[in-house]
């Protein structure tokens, strides 16, 4: 287990940075952490949960859960779930294929990171 050796939140960017030591540096999207959720609301028990509509979810801040894990606030309510340092690692190392994998079953779902685009097709 790897733990940061520093921890930034970017309001701004809507990021979360994790440093392991000087020159391995990670920078995670809040909506990619939002959809990757430990919760039970998003892992479902063992059948993960598909997140639509997070493109424009942030971060309102992060607290320490013990020596072990973040507790993470999103702006969308969402609260739940710890982000273990292993996990955290793992999301920070794998972010390129999880991104992926993550926007092929939204195409494969017909649904959309765009909370505006579900409105616009309940409107029609």
């Amino acid at each position: 287990m790897r733990i940061p050796t520093a921890i930034k939140l970017h309001k701004a960017s809507k990021t979360l940075e994790l440093h392991y030591g000087p020159d391995e540096r990670y920078s995670l999207p809040a909506e990619f952490l939002r959809v990757h959720s430990p919760s039970a609301e998003v892992q479902g028990h063992g059948k993960p949960v598909l997140q639509t509509g997070k493109l424009y979810v942030g971060l309102n801040k992060i607290e320490p859960a013990g020596n072990y894990a973040l507790k993470l606030t999103f702006d969308d309510g969402h609260d739940s779930g710890l982000f273990t340092w292993d996990y955290l690692e793992q999301l920070a190392t794998r972010q390129a294929e999880l991104w992926s994998e993550y926007q092929a079953a939204l195409a494969a779902a017909g649904k959309s990171r765009d909370p505006n685009e579900s409105m616009v097709k309940l409107m029609l």
